[in-house]
Formats: C-alpha cells, sequence, structure tokens
C-alpha cells in the first residue's frame, strides 16, 4: 500500500469513528438496543428517537464537509491560489443573499426551492468576483481575486443584512439558517440535496484532468489540446454547484483555513503582481 492510501484509509477510519461517536454521544445516553430501533425507524422511546435524529444530522455533516472541501479544492485549482474557497471568493455570501431574498420577497420556503435559488446567486457572484478580478494589468491573478471574492463578500453581507432588518416576520428563522449549522438535518432535505451534489461531484471528478494542465499556465495547457475556457467553466460549475447546495440546507459554514500561519510551501502572494513564489507552481501564474 502506498503512503497516500495509508493516510486515506487512516482518515477514512477516523471518519467512521467520528461519525459512530455523534450518533452515540449526545445529551442523553443511548443503548445498542436504542442504537438499532432507531436506525430501524422506530421513535416510540427517547433513546431511539435521539439515535433517529442524530442519524440525518451526522450525515449532512459528513456531506457538506465532503462537498466544501472538494469545491473549495477545485476553487484553488482555478484560481492557482491554495488558500481560496466558497467563502473567501463570495460564493457563500451570494447564496445567502439569493435565499434571504427570495424568502422576503417570494415567499421561498421548500429546500429545493432553496438550493436552486443559492446556485443561481452563487453564480452570479462567481462571474462578478472572476469579472473584477480580472480587471487590469496580469488578468485574473491570485491576489486581485482573493481581494475581489473578499470585498464582494464583504458588500453582499451588508445586503442581507438591509433585506432582514425591515422584515420582523422572516428576521427569527433566516437569523438562525445564516448562523448555519446540521441540527434542522432531515432525511428529505438529504435526499432532496442529494442529486445536486451527485452533478457538482461528477462534473468536478470529470474537470480534474484539465485543472491540473491549467496548473501549467492557460497557454501551455491550451498547447496540449486542453480547451481551457470550457474547463474553466465546467470546474467552476461543479464547484458552485457544491458550494451552493450545501450551504442552501445548512446555511454559510465558516472557512478556518486562514489561522493556518503561511510557511515553507504555502503562498507567498507578491503585492506588485500577485505571483506565486513559493507555490508549487510558482513561476507558472506570473
Amino acid at each position: 500500500m502506498t503512503r497516500t492510501g495509508a493516510w486515506l484509509l487512516a482518515f477514512t477510519a477516523l471518519l467512521v469513528v467520528a461519525c459512530a461517536g455523534s450518533v452515540v454521544v449526545g445529551a442523553r445516553d443511548v443503548t445498542w438496543a436504542d442504537i438499532g430501533a432507531g436506525l430501524s425507524g422506530r421513535t416510540d422511546d427517547f433513546g431511539p428517537a435521539a439515535v433517529a435524529k442524530r442519524v440525518p444530522r451526522t450525515a449532512l455533516a459528513a456531506v457538506a464537509g465532503a462537498a466544501l472541501a472538494v469545491s473549495g479544492l477545485v476553487l484553488q485549482g482555478l484560481t492557482r491560489n491554495p488558500l481560496a474557497d466558497p467563502g473567501i471568493l463570495g460564493l457563500n455570501t451570494g447564496a445567502s443573499l439569493a435565499v434571504v431574498s427570495g424568502i422576503a420577497w417570494f415567499g421561498l420556503s421548500s429546500s429545493t426551492g432553496y438550493i436552486w435559488v443559492a446556485i443561481l446567486g452563487g453564480a452570479l457572484t462567481a462571474a462578478f468576483v472572476w469579472g473584477v478580478g480580472s480587471l487590469g494589468r496580469g488578468g485574473a491573478t491570485p491576489l486581485k481575486l482573493t481581494l475581489a471574492g473578499a470585498a464582494t463578500a464583504a458588500a453582499l453581507s451588508s445586503f442581507v443584512t438591509a433585506v432582514v432588518l425591515p422584515r420582523p416576520d422572516i428576521s427569527e428563522s433566516v437569523v438562525s439558517w445564516q448562523i448555519g449549522g446540521v441540527g434542522g438535518a432531515t432525511d428529505d432535505k438529504l435526499w432532496q440535496m442529494a442529486p445536486f451534489l451527485l452533478v457538482g461531484a461528477a462534473v468536478c471528478v470529470w474537470s480534474a484532468r484539465g485543472l491540473n494542465m491549467l496548473g501549467l499556465g492557460d497557454e501551455l495547457a491550451s498547447g496540449l489540446g486542453e480547451r481551457v475556457a470550457r474547463t474553466r467553466l465546467l470546474a467552476a460549475g461543479g464547484a458552485v454547484t457544491l458550494a451552493c447546495a450545501t450551504t442552501a440546507i445548512t446555511g454559510p459554514i465558516a472557512f478556518v483555513g486562514l489561522v493556518v500561519p503561511t510557511s515553507a510551501g504555502s503562498s507567498s502572494v507578491s503585492s506588485t503582481d500577485g505571483c506565486c513564489r513559493s507555490a508549487p507552481w510558482a513561476g507558472r501564474c506570473c
């Protein structure tokens, strides 16, 4: 077994242990009998009812984490920025604004409706951030995309507040959704988001080879036969679908990667031209 395979197996085992702990450990202790009854659908006692509530919550947490991880990885490849993620680039905030606007002005209430509207809002935000980040000399550099995304996210957050404040009838539900979390997970919500996540993941997997080619630079990738514009558009569509479908169900989930200090092997972005000096693709994005 390779070293990568060993690490993958170890982290998979940790995930299984964490999921089991999430089902077993809580405000109420459960027995093996309660676990069996809860998994079979029985909710006639407190123990099985607790298990039945924890299972979809645990599944949503695992699925949401995986979806956001894949989305962030694709965005890192697209922007050539090892710290890029849906939150930094404003996708989550754009999805939030779209959902909140739908609730306030169009009576949006279904989970499927949330997902469609969130994807639309995230796609428009991604297009706007890319357009702004592409302005000026050098095109869409990692630094300009990050700054454009952060500024856009801050502005859209203000718009969300402006939409919610005049509407006290929806403020409580919107605020609880905006906090983010998996406490309201149900089997229905999982099944409603599953098709979107499967499509988004399939598109991202299909785009993986193209993203590796784009890491060499657009000109070299094009010279090797890669359709740069198509690959970038499809990969972005998959990343937006994963991030926004997850946001629609769980609410915005913050990214904590920025607390990791930069060191050898991380990105050092030039303030003049945005080139990644110490990243693995050093010199290719200049």
